[in-house]
Parts: C-alpha cells; sequence; structure tokens
C-alpha cells in the first residue's frame, strides 16, 4: 500500500549502498586517528619525524569528515532536483541556444620590429600563421 505522500528526501541515505559508504567512512576516520595516536606514541619514545605525522593524520581525518559531508549534500541536492523534476519537468525542458558566432578572421596584432619583416623564418612563420587562419576561416 502506497500513501499519497513523497517519500522523504534523506531516506536515501538508509539505502545499502550508502549504509556500506558510511561504514567505509567510519572505519576510515577511525583508522586515521588510531595512526595518529601510534605516531604520538611513537614520537614520545624519541621518534622526532613522528611529531609530523602526529598532527598529520588528525588533518586527514577533518579532510575526510569534510568531503564525505560533502558527498552527502550534492547527493541531497542532486535527489531534490529528481524529486523536482518528477513533479514539474516543464522548467527542464529549456531549448539551448548555440553560442555566438565567433569572428570568421581573428585578430592579427602588427608586429613590433619593422626590420623582423625581411627576415626569412619570421615571413615564413607568418605564411604558416596566414594559413591556419585561412583553414579555420573556411570551416
Amino acid at each position: 500500500m502506497t500513501s499519497g505522500r513523497p517519500r522523504p528526501r534523506w531516506l536515501f541515505l538508509v539505502s545499502p549502498r550508502w549504509l556500506a559508504w558510511h561504514a567505509f567512512a567510519v572505519v576510515a576516520a577511525w583508522g586515521m586517528l588510531w595512526l595518529g595516536d601510534w605516531q604520538f606514541h611513537r614520537a614520545e619514545g624519541g621518534n622526532a619525524l613522528s611529531w609530523a605525522y602526529t598532527f598529520e593524520w588528525p588533518i586527514f581525518t577533518i579532510f575526510g569528515v569534510v568531503f564525505w559531508a560533502k558527498t552527502i549534500i550534492d547527493e541531497w541536492h542532486r535527489q531534490s532536483a529528481l524529486a523536482a523534476a518528477a513533479q514539474n519537468p516543464a522548467p527542464f525542458a529549456q531549448v539551448i541556444t548555440p553560442p555566438p558566432e565567433l569572428p570568421a578572421r581573428a585578430h592579427v596584432p602588427a608586429l613590433a620590429d619593422e626590420g623582423a619583416a625581411d627576415d626569412p623564418e619570421v615571413a615564413a612563420y607568418n605564411a604558416y600563421l596566414a594559413r591556419l587562419n585561412s583553414r579555420s576561416a573556411a570551416r
């Protein structure tokens, strides 16, 4: 039996796939905190390099938790958009206009050094650029 009420938006969080991801996030956060504690005990034992790792692992944990929260928020917004599209498909049926036309010929700035126009390498390069420009104009 289905009632006329819509499904709650948060229900995706308790699907089997999301429960597995939640479990992974909790285990990963716990593991990083455990590694930070382990490095702290090593640092107290005289390993100077472990002091850096003592503070690094909790920072990694914070990054992981922030990433996890952002992932849930993104999925929440996606679920909201899908629900809105199912209820009212008209706003999403917009016509996409093509981008404005580019000019047929690109602007070629004048050479800064007038003596360079006599150089055969510069002349060959300019001829190459002119061919490329004519090909793009032909398209």
